[in-house]
């Protein structure tokens, strides 16, 4: 399978907890995948970012240059095996290893719909999105980081599973499958210098924007019934939490759930959608 490749010069990594290391991220072409791609630069890394809209993941990769950080951009659809595969491989090729491996990735996703009138389709894409696409590249990078006894595995999962958002069961159940995946990892890969971490986060991103605009009275309450009254912002909330999982800072913490959510899990959903049969 042939993928479209754009590479950004070198430029210089500044010196940061993450000098030396190489970072893959799938969906950082906008939301908290860009916040952790810049974020990760910041502190040194050579970052790869994906994505399937090659316009804002190129865009990405240029403004971290343009700041002199080191990245390319690689076109990546993460429900399909080869192309995380290929994300793997295009990370060792360019940079000569893979040490950091964040699954940000989400693209789609049928109506909202109760559990009964969801169709195979939109259960299957959260299934390839949020479950096997992780899984192949989590698959794909393990030989690379156990042969350097080194790892990092950032998987971002959701407040929708954890608590159960009524209208998104594809999206949460698939959520949760990749929880219950990464904390399997964690378990099996304690002795290989490998940790696997858990972000819930909770902010305003490109997801988030589509689903309040479609859902205006969801997203006054969410803001409104927040214990601290505002969502995240994925570059100053979320970003800095996971540069602290992908650095040797977090080398004790393994198989955990953060949610970088400013306590919103505490009271749970506060938000009933009402479906139409």
């Amino acid at each position: 399978m042939q993928h479209d490749i754009a590479t950004v010069g070198p430029g210089t990594p500044s010196a940061g907890r993450l000098a030396g290391r190489v970072a893959a991220i799938t969906g950082s072409g906008d939301g908290i995948g860009a916040a952790m791609a810049k974020r990760f630069a910041a502190e040194g890394a050579s970052v790869v970012v994906s994505d399937v809209d090659d316009a804002k993941g190129q865009a990405v990769a240029d403004e971290i240059v343009a700041a002199g950080g080191t990245a390319t951009y690689l076109h990546a659809d993460c429900t399909k095996k080869a192309d995380n595969l290929a994300l793997v491989q295009h990370a060792v090729d360019t940079y000569g290893s893979i040490d950091i491996l964040v699954n940000n990735a989400w693209g789609g996703g049928g109506p909202m719909q109760r559990v009964d009138q969801k169709t195979d389709e939109a259960m299957l894409h959260g299934i390839e999105m949020n479950y096997l696409g992780p899984w192949w590249a989590m698959q794909a990078a393990f030989p690379h980081m156990r042969a350097r006894g080194w790892g990092r595995v950032i998987n971002i999962c959701s407040l929708n599973g954890v608590n159960a958002h009524m209208g998104s069961v594809d999206y949460n159940a698939s959520k949760e499958a990749l929880r219950g995946l990464t904390r399997t990892a964690a378990r099996e890969w304690t002795r290989t210098g490998i940790t696997c971490n858990i972000i819930c986060p909770g902010a305003k991103t490109a997801a988030f924007r589509a689903y309040a605009q479609a859902n205006p009275e969801m997203a006054r309450v969410s803001e409104e019934t927040h214990p601290m009254g505002r969502l995240g912002d994925p570059d100053e909330d979320i970003a800095p939490v996971a540069a602290f999982l992908a650095s040797e800072d977090s080398r004790y913490v393994t198989g955990n759930t953060l949610f970088v959510d400013g306590g919103g899990h505490i009271n749970g959903v506060q938000w009933t959608p009402e479906f139409r049969d």
